[in-house]
């Protein structure tokens, strides 16, 4: 097994900005209990579709790209009891319906926070969706910019999107400073313990600099200008 690879996710819980408390809360406004099936579009390895699944005891589908994200999500489903199917597919070919549906940091699969909105709404012709997308909290900086370009919007300009598609937003919430900051420590976290292990292994200076070049980029570009926002729409 690729330690290295293995490293790279070990030490989130989630991929995206979210405490244990902010996810119960979605999930209780996501109204799981009247839902007979899930779909959580770019799901990784699945951790929120999994507690959501955990609701409802109900037929749940995650579909990603990612090998190994997948595997864990199995592995997880398996330890769990839980019915959740792990699909190895680009989330914009998924085709069927759902009760209730996830695509969390995952817009780009689908081809933009726009194009979501829309296969979201053929995914779930009636019912709710949690969507989580990035957000401009301030205008963005230059260096910011430089690295997310025109695919984030500012919250209101996202809100006015699912409006004009059709959505009705019941709960808006946005990451808060520590969700960020927990967030983009855990994702550094797993590769810099692999570093503590191996420093001899030849990808190590590779590693330590894109390691160090997120932080700085966090730090000095996006820190407390990028942000976060959870929507649970229906329709």
């Amino acid at each position: 097994m690729d330690t290295l690879a293995a490293a790279r996710y070990a030490a989130l819980r989630w991929n995206t900005p979210l405490s244990e408390s902010h996810a119960d809360e979605l999930l209780d406004h996501l109204d799981l209990g009247g839902a007979t099936h899930v779909v959580d579009l770019g799901c990784g390895w699945g951790e929120l579709l999994l507690r959501a699944a955990e609701r409802t005891r109900a037929g749940a589908v995650g579909v990603d790209t990612d090998p190994a994200g997948l595997d864990r999500g199995r592995r997880a489903a398996m330890d769990r009891g839980l019915d959740v199917t792990f699909v190895e597919q680009r989330a914009q070919d998924w085709r069927g319906t759902a009760d209730r549906a996830l695509c969390v940091g995952s817009a780009h699969t689908l081809g933009g926070t726009r194009p979501m909105l829309e296969r979201l709404a053929e995914v779930v012709p009636r019912g709710r969706v949690l969507v989580g997308d990035g957000c401009w909290e301030s205008p963005p900086t230059a260096p910011a910019h430089a690295i997310f370009s025109d695919d984030v919007l500012p919250l209101a300009d996202l809100v006015a999107a699912c409006g004009r598609l059709g959505w009705h937003v019941l709960h808006l919430s946005t990451a808060d400073q520590h969700e960020w900051d927990d967030f983009e420590s855990r994702h550094r976290a797993g590769p810099r313990r692999w570093l503590l292990a191996n420093p001899a292994d030849p990808r190590a200076p590779e590693v330590r600099r894109q390691q160090d070049e997120r932080e700085r980029e966090y730090l000095t570009a996006y820190r407390g200008v990028l942000g976060f926002a959870y929507l649970v729409l229906a329709r």
